[in-house]
């Protein structure tokens, strides 16, 4: 109890920050103060800083996009020096806390042009928050031309050259790097799409298999990395759950019952291991709300081909593997091993949203193609969302047709390639509908829709275009109410009681993410009463704090409201908070139903909300 009580002691003392950070460093040996790791890719060196105490409740996605409205200027170019990518465990992260593997990476948006996080499982949270690193925060830019990785160890970073490593897929990278260290290794590397600035271009992360198909795809982040000139960051150490806390036995005890009550519930203890996300096929296709053929109807013929259900039948068939874990403490086990038909893996894992993009959306119906699709996604390190997006919208503008595998197989590889195809659609569904002059693009703020129609899903819709990250489903998951009945019901055709949906559930996932936990604990945190007190319990007993309810819908606020700031900052007004007009005019079969909730409505969701000027903002307006 020593380190982490007398850590905590020093944290609360009637000191300024400097004082108990001077504390803090000559204690040394018996403290490790939690840490934030400054990579300067200018001057090509690792800066080692205590972790501020204004940020000591803030993990995942509130310290992204804190550090972000801190320190980067809105208005910076996204690909430039001024911009930072910040990495960043959650609250949670490197605890045994169920579900608490989610890295978060943010920045300004080289896609959307606003703030960003996006997260994924893998490795790489559970180890930086094992080693106290709170976060990694990437600045400047490495001289033209040059490739680097960082090695991350128990005490100590650096930057190495890694010229031969430039151009590589992210599966023969990951190969590259496990030779030259260890399979123990966690690695977050961009592929090709990355080192040539896509705005589709995401960031890998290898997951407990060693597989790179764990992906922080959203909002271009792959590009951001790939401006800095950092190939791949690459954490070593055997640590997995050593994060400190306060009151270990406490938070143990509150651990494993919220174990218990994650598994009682039936969508993340037994639809989600048995079919994996992909499970929603059906669901949401006898829901009337899958949308196909680029948002022309909401059923797709060959639905029953690409679902979950079947994909179970190949796994089975084939030898690969379902309720396969995410990360290292994942009790839920959506993830999956996909494997050909020759027993040969092919892509892990095969997920709903990447299913969806790559075949209905297409009108694409063979799931051994949309996995392979999916793998070469993986490799050039796109986004499959983004990707099968502009896949769409090309055979919406004529290039290929509708359910064209080949063709749309070979618009993939082009990406790798390099050429002024694979360019644009790497660069996602926005620019490849501006080149081929498509109007039906379905975006906000520059980002695709997601695998529910906004106009058969309407709290969807709200989510789509309010959300400071563009069209994200994951940032207020209405489906959850909508179409899953949990914790609740509001017919999703309905405009009545949308907007507090949406908002309810943004805040509420804004928090999550800080946390670091899967958004699938959602379940269990709408349907079973004592599950919001366990994840209360786990913050308390890890953190020394005595956190209530409001406490936690108070950190949700206040990370909405600051991403608000920076995006009002960077030019964004209410009139980016709005869906596509085709979906307000053209009705969706088989509902026939049109986005109808008013755009004044929308413009009033964050009634929370302030014109928030960000510290980086004020610092760019005196210059």
């Amino acid at each position: 109890m020593g380190f982490t009580l007398s850590h905590y002691l020093i944290r609360n003392l009637p000191f300024g920050e400097a004082k108990k950070n001077s504390i803090t460093k000559y204690i040394g040996g018996i403290i490790l103060a939690d840490k934030i790791l400054r990579v300067d890719m200018t001057s090509l060196q690792t800066i080692w800083q205590n972790l501020p105490e204004k940020y000591r409740m803030l993990g995942g996605r509130g310290l992204t996009s804190r550090i972000i409205a801190d320190e980067v200027p809105p208005t910076c170019h996204p690909l430039g020096p001024a911009n930072k990518l910040i990495v960043t465990p959650g609250l949670l992260g490197g605890t045994t806390a169920p579900q608490s593997g989610r890295i978060s990476i943010g920045g300004k948006s080289p896609l959307t042009g606003g703030i960003k996080e996006s997260n994924a499982g893998g490795l790489i949270a559970q180890k930086l928050g094992s080693l106290g690193i709170r976060a990694i925060v990437v600045e400047g830019q490495a001289p033209a031309g040059k490739t680097y990785l960082l090695e991350v160890y128990d005490n100590a970073a650096r930057l190495v050259k890694a010229d031969d490593l430039a151009g590589k897929g992210c599966y023969e990278i990951t190969d590259a790097i496990w030779d030259r260290y260890d399979k123990k290794a966690a690695i977050m590397t961009i592929g090709p799409a990355g080192e040539m600035r896509l705005t589709g271009a995401g960031i890998s992360v290898t997951d407990p298999n060693g597989s790179p198909g764990r992906f922080a795809g959203r909002g271009g982040l792959g590009a951001l990395l790939g401006s800095k000139g950092l190939k791949a960051i690459v954490v070593l150490t055997d640590k997995t759950f050593e994060a400190h806390c306060y009151d270990s036995e406490r938070f143990n005890a509150a651990a494993k019952r919220f174990v218990e009550v994650l598994r009682k519930n039936p969508v993340s203890g037994q639809t989600l291991p048995s079919y994996g996300t992909n499970g929603l096929v059906n669901v949401i296709n006898e829901a009337g709300a899958l949308p196909t053929h680029n948002f022309r109807e909401g059923t797709f013929a060959g639905a029953g081909n690409v679902s979950g259900e079947r994909m179970a039948e190949l796994i089975k068939e084939r030898g690969g593997k379902t309720g396969h874990p995410c990360h290292p403490g994942c009790v839920i086990k959506c993830s999956n091993i996909y494997k050909d038909k020759n027993g040969e893996v092919l892509v892990s894992p095969l997920e709903y949203e990447s299913v969806w993009a790559l075949g209905p959306h297409c009108g694409i119906d063979d799931l051994d193609a949309i996995a392979y699709m999916n793998r070469l996604c993986n490799d050039a390190g796109v986004d499959t969302i983004e990707t099968g997006g502009a896949i769409g919208v090309a055979m919406e503008g004529g290039l290929i047709p509708f359910g064209d595998t080949q063709g749309a197989i070979g618009l993939l590889e082009e990406i790798k390639k390099g050429s002024p195809l694979g360019r644009i659609i790497g660069s996602g569904a926005a620019i490849t509908g501006q080149v081929f002059g498509v109007q039906r693009v379905g975006v906000v703020k520059r980002q695709h829709i997601t695998a529910y129609d906004p106009r058969a899903v309407k709290g969807m819709g709200v989510t789509y275009a309010t959300s400071p990250m563009g069209a994200d489903h994951t940032a207020g998951y209405s489906v959850a109410v909508n179409i899953l009945r949990q914790g609740g019901y509001v017919d999703p055709l309905s405009t009545r009681g949308q907007l507090e949906t949406s908002l309810n559930l943004q805040v509420a996932t804004a928090a999550i993410d800080s946390l670091g936990l899967c958004i699938f604990i959602a379940f269990s945190f709408l349907e079973q009463e004592d599950s919001f007190g366990l994840i209360l319990e786990m913050i308390n007993s890890k953190m020394g704090s005595n956190w209530s309810a409001e406490d936690f819908t108070r950190l949700g606020e206040e990370i909405i409201n600051t991403e608000l700031g920076f995006n009002h900052q960077a030019g964004f007004t209410k009139a980016k908070d709005r869906l596509p007009e085709f979906f307000e005019t053209e009705k969706f079969p088989p509902h026939n139903e049109v986005f109808d909730v008013k755009q004044d409505e929308l413009d009033k969701i964050f009634t929370f909300a302030e014109e928030v000027e960000t510290d980086a903002g004020k610092a760019a307006s005196l210059r």
